[in-house]
Order: C-alpha cells, then structure tokens, then sequence
C-alpha cells in the first residue's frame, strides 16, 4: 500500500468537496426552477445530492479517503491515527481544502444558473434545527467511521452515505446539512439551499456536538480500527 502525496489528496479535498456542493446548490438552484411544490424541491435536491455524493466518493476516495468534510477528517484523525488516519498535518491542508471547496463550489453553481453570488438571507436556526444538525451529524460520522473500521469497500461506503444523506433530508428538520465545509459553502448562494451567516454558527456548533458524540459510539460499537483512510491504493 502507498499513501498519496498530501498535496494531491488536498486537491482531491478540494475538487470533491466543491463538487458535493455545487451539486447540493446547482441541484436546489435548478429544483427551484423547475417546480413550484416545496416538497418536489426538497424530493429533487435530495435525489440529486445522495446521487452526487455517492460518485465522488467512489471517484475520489482512492486518492484522499473521500472525507469532503472537516468533522469526518476530525475524526478520522482522532480514532485512526495509529492506523494511517488524518495525521496533524493533514488537518493543517485538508480543513482549508475543504473551507475553500465549499465556498467555490457555491459560486460554480451559482455561475452555472447565471445567479449572482451575494450571501444567503435564509434564516435556519432554531432549537429544533441545531437538534436536527447533531442527530444528522453523530448518524453520518458514525456510519463512516463504522464501515471504515468494519472494512468496507469504496462501493459500500459510497452507497450508504449516499443513501444516508438522502434520507436525512427528509428526516431532520435541518434537512442535514452535516458537514461545516458545506455549510460555510452554502452561506455564498442566496438561493433554496442557502443558509445565512446569523444561522451558521449554531450550525457549525451542532455539528461538532454530533461528531463528539459520534466518535465516542464508535470508539463503543466499533472498537478495533480498520483499514487506513488516508487515501492509500494497492500497489
């Protein structure tokens, strides 16, 4: 096994984290567009989505593990690190690949539908919402660092976290942003998947609670690590 330099892991950080998001906003830019039923929105941002996800995870997780979200880095640092997990350094250019990624990949999209990139006006926070984030976060995480340490392939893991984020949509009533990278992202499209900049941090907030809690459930459930994610491909 060979682990991939870290700058082309960032770059595969990058490229698959501004894809996951141009997907979530060009999806939902288009949706809105498209139909006029709020339900038939959300129905084709999520499809489109969990779809997206699932490709770029089989696309890029041979180079970088796929991780497209800093909470998921976090972790894989935190329980991983004696088995090829994100080291320190990683985290010092993966966490900024990720940032950046987001926030390009909001303005790809808004590019692509000729919308101007100004700053989202949606107001999403509530209790029920910051809720909704640690339920979605904690069931995301957990679910990756689960299959990672029960050794499952690229095609497994992308079809469950594919289908895990769509479901999720419809579940939480934040409809699962789960990640902090996708969220600062959506901040910079004031379209049906923005989120303004007052409603962010109580975000980012839960999604760190949902990961702590995460990594504690695995540390419980899944206590002896798996293969190395660090983007590592047979020889």
């Amino acid at each position: 096994m060979t682990v991939q330099p870290l700058w082309r892991r960032a770059l595969a950080e990058f490229l698959g984290t501004a894809l996951l998001v141009t997907v979530v906003v060009g999806s939902g830019i288009a949706a809105q567009r498209l139909s006029a039923d709020r339900g038939l929105q959300l129905l084709e941002n999520s499809i489109a989505t969990a779809l997206g996800l699932g490709v770029l995870i089989l696309l890029l997780a041979p180079v970088s593990g796929a991780h497209f979200n800093p909470v998921v880095s976090l972790a894989d640092a935190i329980l991983n690190r004696s088995r090829g997990g994100a080291s320190t350094s990683d985290l010092a250019v993966y966490l900024p690949a990720q940032a950046l990624g987001g926030i390009a990949g909001a303005i790809l999209a808004n590019a692509m539908f000729a919308t101007p990139t100004t700053i989202a006006t949606t107001d999403r926070a509530t209790p029920a919402t910051f809720l909704a984030e640690v339920v979605a976060t904690a069931g995301l995480v957990l679910l990756i660092m689960g299959l990672a340490r029960t050794r499952q392939n690229a095609p497994v893991v992308a079809t469950a976290v594919g289908a895990y984020i769509g479901a999720a949509y419809w579940f939480t009533s934040s409809t699962s942003f789960a990640n902090p990278a996708v969220t600062v992202g959506r901040i910079f499209s004031d379209t049906f998947a923005g989120i303004a900049p007052s409603s962010a941090p109580p975000f980012l907030a839960a999604q760190l609670l949902g990961s702590a809690i995460a990594i504690a459930l695995t540390a419980v459930l899944f206590p002896r690590a798996g293969s190395p994610s660090r983007g590592e491909t047979a020889r």
